[in-house]
């Protein structure tokens, strides 16, 4: 992608004094008037580029910008080589190994033998994930609208929406863009999305960054009260953190916190069995004593 050859062509000229459009063509597996365009984008980014023909010239970066050459540490670069390697345990592939390979190039001590950070972004959806991810890439670096069947809480529909982020957050893949038929910008939750395609082509919108804090994603609607036996205090502590409950005289362990829906609280509190209690609210308490009899009923042997 061209943002990926960009950092690699920067990374190159930072760390060499010189190099040739046909040497650049040849790494990143690209024609030269390929590598000129890359040229021409890095310097109306601000980056000053010289360019020198004939014997002995080649591309550079010019002197007095030179001091900037030691502006990533050892540590840092490494971080972000880590970081992009990451992104291959999402997409199956060694692509950004080999951009890695690239960004490090004459340096050994950037290389990921060096790093002692490992990043593993796969999930459960190996095989459906990466796909929607590589399409979703080219449709924002195209300005292309995204086509799909979407399945919420709500019920199951048909969107088409201008994408301009993808999002990972909360140990799950989100794009963020203009929904048409909201009239608004949404993050959709890409295990959800089925018949993916690719629409028309869109002008790009003023796009503002997507609020990821947890109260506009999921606003709060129940404030609950729960008992849990003290076998419980492991999943607490590994869903709510340490400080989610207080220890009760009977060892019994009593969790506070807020849930976006009645439905999210009650599976949840199924989900422990008979090691959890329900206190408050007393309606979502009625509810999953009213739901438990019809389990009741439901798996009782005659």
């Amino acid at each position: 992608m061209k943002m990926e050859r960009l950092i690699g062509i920067l990374s190159i000229l930072l760390q060499r004094e010189k190099v040739t459009a046909p040497e650049l063509a040849e790494q990143f597996e690209v024609s030269r008037r390929t590598i000129q365009r890359d040229i021409e984008s890095l310097c109306r980014a601000g980056i000053p580029i010289a360019t020198a023909q004939g014997a002995g010239g080649g591309i550079s970066i010019m002197e007095g910008y030179r001091v900037d050459r030691t502006v990533l540490t050892a540590p840092e670069m490494q971080a972000i080589l880590a970081g992009l390697r990451s992104l291959d345990s999402v997409s199956g592939t060694r692509r950004y190994a080999q951009l890695m390979e690239k960004l490090s190039a004459g340096t050994d001590s950037l290389m990921p033998g060096g790093t002692h950070m490992l990043i593993d972004l796969s999930s459960w959806y190996k095989t459906s994930l990466p796909p929607k991810i590589e399409l979703i890439q080219d449709t924002i670096e195209q300005h292309r609208a995204i086509r799909f069947t979407y399945f919420s809480p709500k019920g199951e529909s048909v969107r088409t929406v201008e994408p301009y982020y993808l999002v990972f957050h909360w140990s799950t893949w989100y794009v963020w863009g203009w929904c048409r038929m909201r009239k608004d910008f949404r993050m959709f939750k890409l295990n959800r999305m089925t018949e993916l395609t690719t629409g028309e082509p869109f002008d790009p919108r003023s796009v503002p960054l997507p609020d990821l804090e947890p109260e506009q994603i999921f606003p709060i609607k129940y404030q609950v009260t729960v008992l849990f036996h003290p076998s419980c205090r492991w999943r607490l502590v590994e869903e709510y953190g340490a400080d989610c409950f207080t220890v009760e005289s009977d060892g019994r362990l009593r969790f506070t916190g807020g849930f976006p829906d009645a439905d999210s609280v009650l599976s949840w509190v199924l989900t422990f069995g008979d090691k959890a209690e329900l206190l408050k609210p007393e309606e979502l308490r009625e509810r999953l004593g009213a739901l438990t009899k019809v389990l009741a009923d439901r798996y009782r042997r005659d």
